[in-house]
């Protein structure tokens, strides 16, 4: 335990809330660092500096306000973030940057830290907004990451692929929930073989915490689970947590298009196996929470929550799908 404190920038949504929970259950003084456009789920148990932080002024206040020991940083999108976060928090004890297994930029099996080449960015894609340079935009500020430890900076960076788990808003590992736990049919893509690398949010927050503890700065550290189910088995864990056995139809290209479909539609799938080698951040002794734990947490809370719908094809394009199906 620990009574350092420890500055959030985000620590409202997803993945930053999770690391404020981990940081207060390791005695963690914890204050977050964001627009305050949502209630903190926190109350007056953590501390909160209201500011924007791409206004360098604003991260300077919540710096002076703080006095961190260490930082995390959960919305660094833009590579000067990063760089201007590592000169503000110069001298703090760690400074933990959230960056993404997106940023490689070569399809390898698995990606390696270091050795598997990083997407190049150019000065547009550095300001850009879309999803198609989120993967640049990410390696770039790793790399100004890389150049401000070569400074003294203490910063770390922590590469987990798509994360799931409770509060996840981007509902992609829910939307399988969904169909798992509503239907009696549930439509995967391709023949379910599919593998793409997941983590547990709550391992990414507790990687945060072994980076801050046993990290070297000027270092990237992928995170994922330990073992990587392919699609299909992936429903099988759904349908274990949910204790709904629907009956799982897989389709390929053809089949699909009668719904108007393609593979790509289905979130999770990727065309090129997504593997990332942890065996870096396994070395200072962080290990994953087991499938069944971590899918069952994941279950219980998007019933609580529910399902907006906004991930995947709509219900009616894959009734299509599977009605022909039915036929053949």
């Amino acid at each position: 335990m620990t009574d350092a404190d420890a500055l959030v920038i985000g620590g409202s949504r997803f993945i930053g809330r999770h690391t404020v929970q981990a940081l207060r259950d390791e005695g963690y003084e914890v204050t977050t660092f964001n627009r305050g456009n949502r209630d903190s789920p926190f109350g007056d148990a953590v501390g909160h500096v209201e500011g924007d932080r791409r206004q360098d002024d604003d991260l300077r206040a919540a710096r002076d306000a703080v006095d961190p020991d260490v930082v995390v940083d959960c919305v660094a999108y833009y590579p000067r973030d990063v760089e201007v976060a590592c000169e503000v928090f110069a001298d703090v004890d760690a400074y933990v940057f959230i960056s993404s297994g997106a940023a490689y930029g070569a399809e390898r099996i698995p990606k390696r830290e270091g050795e598997t080449p990083l997407h190049p960015c150019t000065d547009e894609q550095a300001t850009d907004d879309t999803w198609d340079t989120y993967g640049n935009r990410k390696a770039e500020a790793d790399r100004r990451l890389f150049a401000a430890a070569e400074r003294g900076v203490n910063a770390m960076s922590l590469r987990p692929p798509i994360v799931y788990g409770p509060y996840d808003y981007t509902e992609r590992f829910d939307y399988w929930v969904d169909r798992v736990d509503g239907y009696d049919r549930v439509l995967v893509p391709g023949d379910g073989t599919n593998l793409r690398h997941l983590v547990y949010v709550e391992d990414v927050a507790d990687a945060v915490l072994t980076l801050i503890d046993r990290g070297e700065p000027g270092e990237a550290y992928n995170c994922g689970d330990d073992h990587l189910p392919v699609l299909g088995e992936w429903v099988d864990l759904v349908a274990d947590a949910c204790d709904s056995h629907p009956e799982v139809v897989t389709a390929g290209e053809r089949e699909l298009e009668a719904g108007d479909l393609t593979h790509e539609d289905f979130p999770l799938y990727r065309p090129y196996p997504h593997v990332l080698d942890t065996t870096k951040l396994r070395a200072l002794g962080w290990r994953s929470t087991p499938h069944e734990e971590a899918v069952a947490a994941t279950v219980e809370h998007v019933r609580e929550r529910g399902f907006e719908g906004e991930r995947g094809p709509s219900r009616e394009d894959e009734e299509r799908v599977l009605d022909i199906l039915e036929t053949m």
